[in-house]
């Protein structure tokens, strides 16, 4: 096999998977929330817990930076902190209550785009997304 043309076949895929994703993230994000906000946001639902270094990490973020926008979130009642009992300088970042909803919807309608790209496709075809997706998640982004 070509690794070289797998390779650029990876680039290809990774480029539409963007694409598609800032897409949809444009649809279903809350206007009062930033794109950044979002982004947090999301992190926080599909990796907890999660502390700001670890979101300043993922989200390619300066510290400082991850701070002030946890700080807008925290003041939008979307997320807590709670500090550790054994070493009060670790923090971890939790959705709220109504942050939870609010994540709970946009993954709703985030599923009914997934749900319509997918209507037409026969069990075999599911079958081999389910297989596709499983390697993917092996193999690339364990």
């Amino acid at each position: 096999m070509d690794q070289t043309k797998l390779f650029q076949q990876f680039v290809a895929f990774s480029a539409a998977v963007h694409e598609v994703t800032h897409d949809i993230k444009k649809q279903v994000k809350p206007p009062y929330i930033t794109p950044v906000q979002y982004n947090i946001l999301e992190y926080i639902y599909v990796s907890p817990p999660v502390t700001p270094s670890d979101i300043s990490d993922c989200l390619h973020m300066s510290l400082p930076n991850t701070s002030r926008e946890l700080k807008k979130l925290q003041d939008k009642q979307l997320i807590e902190k709670h500090t550790a009992t054994d070493d009060r300088r670790k923090q971890t970042v939790h959705l709220t209550e109504e942050g939870k909803k609010v994540m709970k919807t946009t993954f709703d309608q985030i599923e009914v785009f997934f749900q319509q790209k997918i209507q037409n496709a026969s069990q075999e075809e599911l079958r081999s997304i389910e297989q596709a997706l499983q390697l993917l998640q092996k193999q690339l982004f364990y």
